[in-house]
């Protein structure tokens, strides 16, 4: 089966997928069964779970530090994706090169990420973080132009980053003087954001062609990033003396459903209806981040903020475009490793 590359926006690039037919339907890969549950509901949740991450986050924070709001999202995410394998009989990667490289990227996909938006969220509005998250395919374009000499920069991408940063200048309100925003909550965020991207890049030019499934190495990965918070996390923070029911059922939720349950099924949704819809979340993982933050947690919201989201969300996409058909048909046969990050994973993505 031939693989492609997928772009650095919330699907984790080079899970196993068919090129994408030229026409833009969704793809179907032949299967012996119908999946019990119909892709659009599973898109749905997708980008319902990773927008309500953020929620769970700010939920997390007020009865944890953010350094155990963040192991604890690893903890339980791993926990799934571990069982998975067992129920698969998959094994974990044996070779020691693929553990230091799935070393450095739990550290850039999760461990540095997850801690930066839980540390950002004491500070700023979740609404605010689940934007800050959309920044990441503008990140991953600036910074693949140094990085990935394949990715070739057009006039639509760079417009699209330009409109990318017009857009986190109206959510901050660059006129007011960036007024009403807290400056260190919202860097953290977008620092964050950035380590998605640097983390997709260092992915994909060091764990190319493994032979170790995607499930086993994002499994991995989870469980190397949930020993360094476990390390980390004593040494700068108080260990908690109590499990208050409400903030510790917000962290099981980030970790089994955002982080590992979302990889499941974000996994199951590329492979068959290709990365391109299934990237498509990103787009709407802002706006059920606003709904949630506004409806069940009182955040306000002024108009600057939605608006500025759309200007963001529309200049990602643009940066995400392909150059053409002599791009596209480059792309295909090309192949790279899954982080488990995602979001956005997360992961992202968020």
């Amino acid at each position: 089966m031939r693989t492609t590359a997928t772009s650095s926006s919330s699907v984790p690039p080079g899970l196993p997928v068919r090129p994408l037919p030229t026409s833009g339907a969704p793809h179907r890969q032949p299967q012996r069964g119908r999946p019990a549950v119909d892709w659009r509901i599973r898109f749905g949740a997708l980008a319902l779970i990773w927008g309500c991450s953020f929620l769970f986050i700010k939920l997390g924070t007020d009865g944890f530090p953010p350094l155990y709001v963040a192991f604890g999202r690893m903890f339980f995410g791993a926990a799934v994706l571990v069982a998975t394998l067992a129920v698969k009989r998959e094994r974990l990667p044996r070779a020691a090169r693929t553990w230091g490289h799935l070393a450095v990227a739990a550290f850039l996909l999760n461990a540095l990420p997850f801690t930066l938006f839980a540390y950002a969220e004491l500070r700023i509005p979740s609404t605010l973080a689940g934007i800050c998250n959309a920044t990441t395919p503008l990140w991953g374009m600036v910074l693949s132009l140094v990085a990935l000499s394949e990715d070739r920069p057009t006039r639509r991408r760079f417009a699209g980053l330009a409109i990318g940063f017009a857009g986190v200048l109206t959510v901050l309100g660059a006129w007011q003087g960036f007024s009403g925003q807290d400056a260190a909550g919202t860097v953290m965020a977008l620092v964050a954001s950035a380590s998605y991207a640097i983390g997709w890049i260092y992915v994909r030019r060091t764990l190319t062609g493994t032979d170790d499934s995607n499930l086993s190495k994002s499994g991995a990965q989870l469980l190397l990033g949930t020993v360094q918070l476990a390390v980390v996390a004593p040494l700068f923070a108080p260990v908690p003396d109590s499990l208050p029911a409400v903030p510790l059922l917000a962290v099981f939720a980030l970790g089994a459903l955002g982080t590992g349950l979302a990889f499941l099924v974000q996994y199951g949704l590329v492979a068959e209806v290709g990365p391109t819809m299934a990237s498509m979340t990103t787009y709407l993982i802002p706006v059920v981040a606003t709904v949630a933050g506004v409806a069940l947690l009182g955040e306000e919201l002024s108009w600057n903020t939605p608006v500025g989201a759309a200007i963001v969300l529309a200049g990602a996409f643009l940066t995400q475009s392909k150059a053409g058909r002599r791009t596209g048909r480059k792309e295909r046969g090309r192949s790279s490793a899954s982080p488990a990050g995602g979001v956005p994973a997360r992961g992202r993505q968020s």
